[in-house]
């Protein structure tokens, strides 16, 4: 098969860091335009990224890795980088990724445990764990994300566009239920923080044994959001008991004074993502269409129902059961 111009472009990239004489296989492509290969010889390995300008910017990736690092966490190493054309050459953390070792039977108290504990050496880092001009995934951010709700979803749901007047509905909202957040230290959000992101590293000691990838939109923001990403997985049912432990693990091991309203965050912020990614889950099938992600509507919307229970978001409760009733959260439910 003739290699294309970005595959020749790889080549030179790979060549001119040293590696010309590995073998490349491709490791994962991902719900972006990034794919990820790895190089192996005799002598080591290493991953290259492969993120397409315009459509990707590998520099945040490079400005977070080496921030994680400098916290005396385990990103991967930056060896060698063309930020022009967007790749990165990367230190190799192997191919257990926490998906991958649960599924062949790894302990999941131990490694959620260990991902909890990432997350609250972020929190006490305090402001050492934020980078100057890092943007904030609070107030309207967090409900222009969520917007895909009504702007994807429920067209797709009731056959027909979304109101203007729902959407002013849906916005004012939201607006009342961030109202009653309380306020709290803001930390760095990694923002795709679960399992297919994670790689474990037994070997290395305390929170360096969790790997971490797929960092480039970090932000700042409720300290409760990556373990809302962690612990209430799209597409895996964490046990019930391990979602209380790491939700208790975080709150006592960070020291968190008003654990109620860290809880009232963490509802917060689990409906807020739960809306954001049933609307992703159909912009993927309509607009890249990408149909695979269905299958993991039910999940969400059993964990964005269960969100919506919690008194602050009784506001959001009510639009989603008059907009939303039972018979429309059906897409990607088993037929």
């Amino acid at each position: 098969m003739a290699k294309s111009e970005r595959d020749l472009k790889r080549a030179e990239f790979v060549s001119k860091a040293g590696w010309g004489d590995a073998g490349e296989r491709l490791l994962a492509g991902d719900a972006s335009f990034r794919k990820y290969f790895r190089l192996s010889r005799p002598r080591g390995s290493a991953v290259v990224m492969d993120a397409p300008p315009p459509q990707e910017d590998v520099r945040p990736f490079v400005q977070i890795a080496r921030h994680l690092i400098g916290l005396g966490l385990s990103a991967p190493e930056i060896l060698a980088e063309d930020v022009e054309h967007g790749f990165l050459l990367l230190e190799d953390f192997g191919d257990d990724t926490y998906a991958r070792v649960l599924k062949a039977g790894g302990d999941e108290g131990e490694l959620y445990s260990r991902a909890t504990d990432v997350l609250v050496a972020l929190y006490r880092a305090g402001d050492r764990s934020l980078i100057p001009g890092l943007g904030a995934y609070t107030g309207d951010a967090l409900i222009e994300a969520a917007m895909l709700l009504p702007e994807w979803y429920l067209p797709e749901a009731s056959g027909k566009p979304t109101p203007p007047e729902e959407i002013e509905r849906y916005v004012a909202a939201w607006r009342e239920c961030l109202a009653a957040l309380p306020v709290t230290t803001e930390t760095l959000l990694l923002r795709d923080y679960h399992k297919d992101n994670l790689l474990w590293l037994p070997a290395r000691p305390g929170v360096k044994a969790c790997g971490l990838l797929d960092f480039q939109d970090a932000q700042r923001g409720h300290p409760s959001y990556d373990l809302v990403s962690l612990i209430e997985d799209a597409r895996r049912d964490v046990a019930p008991a391990v979602h209380a432990a790491c939700l208790d693990l975080y709150i006592g091991e960070a020291g968190i004074a008003d654990a109620a309203g860290f809880r009232t965050g963490f509802a917060l912020m689990a409906a807020q993502r739960h809306a954001r990614i049933i609307g992703v889950f159909v912009r993927l099938l309509r607009r890249d269409g990408k149909p695979d992600y269905l299958q993991y509507l039910p999940r969400v919307w059993r964990m964005f129902e269960h969100s919506l229970q919690h008194e602050a978001l009784t506001p959001l409760r009510r639009w989603v059961d008059r907009t939303l009733p039972p018979e429309l959260r059906r897409i990607g439910a088993p037929s």
